[in-house]
């Protein structure tokens, strides 16, 4: 089977770490990246801005040329935050060959629309078919070539097969889905979450409260996923259930280490960015529109603009009218 070209679009610690699991699957592979010492950096094997101190392949093309990554491509992967999807799309996608998949590797809610972010590619990439890859990853692990389970999901199930197919390799197991919705909304949802575990944690509010942020959070999850016709099966596995363990547990997470901060009154300039952030305000609305009941979503939005304090937000959560674990 002759190896694909891969474009990767973004040279963050996301984009630099897929584009080594890839080459590692025996896929050419071009990364594409704004800034011209970080595409110099990775054409030697190393990105020292994003990921200091890890050995990358040196076969993977470092370039800040679109018109060379692009051309010619067999598979484009987006992974630039969640909320610049729209602007790389409105300056890049006149270069992505029709007919060739893209996969979306941000995991977010676009912020001034509610759009997912394969609404957003839609209206760019009309001929493209989308893809999604989510799953429990840390940049660095994927980097470093340590285990590491993702789904990749799109509408094509056939398709979704072949890439997970070539993306895969002994330490990158890719498993494949159709559920694009599904795995979208597993991914974007996680990092509220991830907040409120981390804030809970921060505010020293025990580790009995962190489980039940976790727990209570997995249902509103699913219940917002189900609105969107997702299937359930789809939010018990590596987008949903699986990313959302390994987001709430560790300060390894980005949303985690901010909501630790935010519990624990630190400063947040200079935080590494935070897609829950962006995602939370957003999500509280969708499922308000949908009616959906997400009163953590709502109250990590409330925290997050100031005005309740954790304590408070924690206290409304307790308050609320009891009913079965079902409901």
């Amino acid at each position: 089977m002759n190896p694909w070209r891969i474009t990767v679009l973004g040279g963050g610690a996301w984009g630099t770490a897929l584009a080594a699991a890839l080459r590692r699957a025996s896929q050419q592979v071009t990364l594409w990246a704004r800034d011209t010492e970080t595409a110099k950096a990775i054409s030697i094997g190393e990105n020292p801005r994003y990921l200091p101190g890890i050995r990358l392949p040196g076969d993977i093309v470092g370039t800040t040329d679109s018109a060379h990554a692009l051309d010619g491509t067999d598979c484009v992967l987006i992974v630039v935050p969640a909320q610049s999807l729209r602007d790389t799309l409105d300056g890049l996608a006149f270069r992505i060959p029709p007919h060739v998949p893209v996969v979306l590797c941000a995991k977010g809610i676009e912020r001034s629309t509610g759009l997912l972010l394969s609404d957003v590619a839609r209206e760019h990439l009309q001929g493209n078919p989308l893809a999604a890859l989510s799953g429990p990853s840390f940049a660095t692990d994927v980097a470093r070539g340590l285990p590491t389970a993702v789904v990749v999901a799109g509408e094509d199930e056939s398709l979704a097969a072949l890439m997970a197919l070539r993306f895969s390799s002994e330490t990158f197991r890719c498993y494949s889905s159709d559920d694009l919705t599904g795995v979208e909304i597993g991914g974007a949802l996680k990092n509220v979450f991830a907040i409120a575990a981390g804030a809970v944690t921060g505010a020293n509010l025990g580790a009995s409260a962190q489980a039940a942020m976790v727990t209570r959070g997995f249902v509103e999850l699913r219940r917002i996923a189900a609105a969107f016709g997702a299937r359930p099966e789809t939010l018990m596995g590596l987008s949903g259930l699986g990313d959302l363990m390994l987001t709430c547990s560790t300060v390894q997470s980005r949303n985690f280490a901010y909501g630790l901060a935010l519990g624990r009154g630190e400063s947040l300039d200079n935080l590494p960015l935070a897609e829950g952030v962006a995602t939370a305000g957003i999500a509280a609305k969708v499922a308000a529109d949908h009616g959906v009941e997400a009163p953590i979503i709502s109250a990590v939005a409330q925290i997050l603009k100031r005005t309740v304090t954790i304590q408070e937000a924690v206290q409304q959560l307790m308050n609320r009218p009891l009913k079965t674990e079902s409901e």
